[in-house]
This record gives structure tokens, C-alpha cells and sequence, in this order.
């Protein structure tokens, strides 16, 4: 073999290296605290598949809006409503087109004692200590829960009994460790398409709140990942929405 063969297939070599190491990317996802469960499961999907990284900061919808608009490097942000991304697409903070409903919410009424009788108003009407929520001001679901207790005109008498959680998730753990008898949270976090599955709850009818729709965008200053559109694009497919319909949204 000549030198000028053997120089031809090392280059022709690094070329192919280079192709594999160029078709590699990675983002920073930011996902509001109620989708972890499913998350986690479909980020290891998708990089199974792709070859991507995803990177995964879970917080309440708020605050990593508040942060995006702060300059956060997040890439794409995965909130538990439309209003987030729909002010930052107002704001021009998102790459044009990309926003869209990945999921749609489900609030449950939750204890973690499976002997407790949870059904409507009547067990916030009951002896209660603690009923926990995630902070209207920053969380969706949070939100979703003051509209219930409004409809039920118990908003003001629960005053001095509600515990609020910077996101769903510490609302979930004031329950789970019985620091709250009971609280809102999202069925994806004590149950599944089944229904609930640890504890005991009662899913609240749609009618009661507004409908939780979960919107996905990616941000602008991040339109030349790879990475980001095509787990954007993973997020719309049969095989995803199938994973995110397990846990229990709609």
C-alpha cells in the first residue's frame, strides 16, 4: 500500500469520526417538576435512539420561566401550561413554530393513607390539619387547585390550613411524609392511566378547573441544536405521546 493510499484512508477515517462525533448533541431541558416520572423515561428513550444527551433540571413552571427570561441556557423548556410559552413566544424568546401541547394535566385530590376515604369537598369538610398545594402563583397545578377549592367556596375558610409548595412536586412530599393529611397533585405522580395506584384519591372532574394543557418550545438562543428539534419532534410521536399517556395524562 502507497503512502498516498494509506494517507487517503486516514483521513477517510478521521472523516467518518468526525461525522459521528458532529452528529452528537446535548440540551438542557427544562421540565416543570409534575412530568419527572415520564421524563426520565422518555429522555432515556430518546437518547437510546438519537445518540443525543439530554440534561434535565426539573422546577416549577415560574420559576424556570423567570429564569429564561433572565438568560438561563436552557434550550427547551417543558412547562405545565400554555401561559409560559405563550408570553415567551410573545416576547420573541422562542425559535418560531416550535411551541405545541404535549400533554394535558390531571389533578387528584391525594392522601398517602390507603384507608383514608378521599372523595370531593366533604374531605377537606372533615377534621384537617394541613391540605397541601403547589403555589398558584408559580405552578399550573397549583393554580388548577385554588380554582377547585374556589368552586366549592372553601378558598377562604382554608386559609390557615394550606401548605404551599414552591412546585407539585414539594406538594406532593408535604402529603407523602405526612406533613399534610391530604393535598392536590397531579396523577402522575401516585398513579397511571389506570387510575391511582399508591395512597388513596379522588380525581378531580375536568369541570372543576381550567384544563392543564402542558406546552413544549424551544428557545431562541438555542435554534441551531440538533438535539433540541429532534427531541421536540420525538415528543409529538405515536411512541411518545404512548409513554406520556401511561402516566397518566390526557
Amino acid at each position: 500500500m502507497t503512502k498516498a493510499t494509506k494517507l487517503f484512508l486516514l483521513l477517510a477515517l478521521l472523516g467518518l469520526v468526525l461525522v459521528r462525533q458532529a452528529s452528537a448533541d446535548e440540551a438542557l431541558v427544562a421540565v416543570a417538576s409534575n412530568f419527572t416520572a415520564p421524563m426520565e423515561v422518555l429522555a432515556a428513550e430518546f437518547e437510546q435512539q438519537s445518540g443525543h444527551d439530554l440534561n434535565l433540571v426539573f422546577g416549577s413552571s415560574g420559576r424556570l420561566y423567570a429564569q429564561i427570561r433572565n438568560g438561563a441556557p436552557f434550550q427547551v423548556f417543558l412547562s405545565a401550561d400554555q401561559q409560559k410559552p405563550q408570553q415567551l413566544e410573545l416576547e420573541q424568546l422562542i425559535v418560531p413554530g416550535t411551541r405545541f401541547t404535549y400533554a394535558s394535566g390531571v389533578l387528584v385530590l391525594w392522601s398517602g393513607d390507603e384507608n383514608r376515604i378521599v372523595e370531593g369537598a366533604n374531605s377537606i369538610q372533615q377534621e384537617l390539619r394541613r391540605l397541601a398545594i403547589a403555589n398558584p402563583q408559580l405552578a399550573p397545578y397549583g393554580e388548577a387547585a385554588r380554582e377547585v377549592l374556589s368552586a366549592w367556596n372553601l378558598l377562604e375558610t382554608m386559609q390557615d390550613k394550606i401548605v404551599r409548595g414552591e412546585n407539585i412536586a414539594q406538594a406532593f412530599q408535604f402529603v407523602e411524609t405526612g406533613n399534610a393529611e391530604l393535598g392536590f397533585v397531579a396523577l402522575s405522580q401516585v398513579g397511571n392511566a389506570n387510575g391511582i395506584t399508591r395512597g388513596s384519591g379522588w380525581i378531580v372532574p375536568q369541570e372543576l378547573h381550567e384544563p392543564i394543557l402542558q406546552d413544549a418550545v424551544q428557545i431562541a438562543s438555542a435554534v441551531e441544536c440538533i438535539a433540541c428539534a429532534e427531541f421536540l419532534m420525538f415528543l409529538k410521536s405515536q411512541r411518545a405521546q404512548q409513554i406520556i399517556r401511561r402516566y397518566g395524562y390526557r
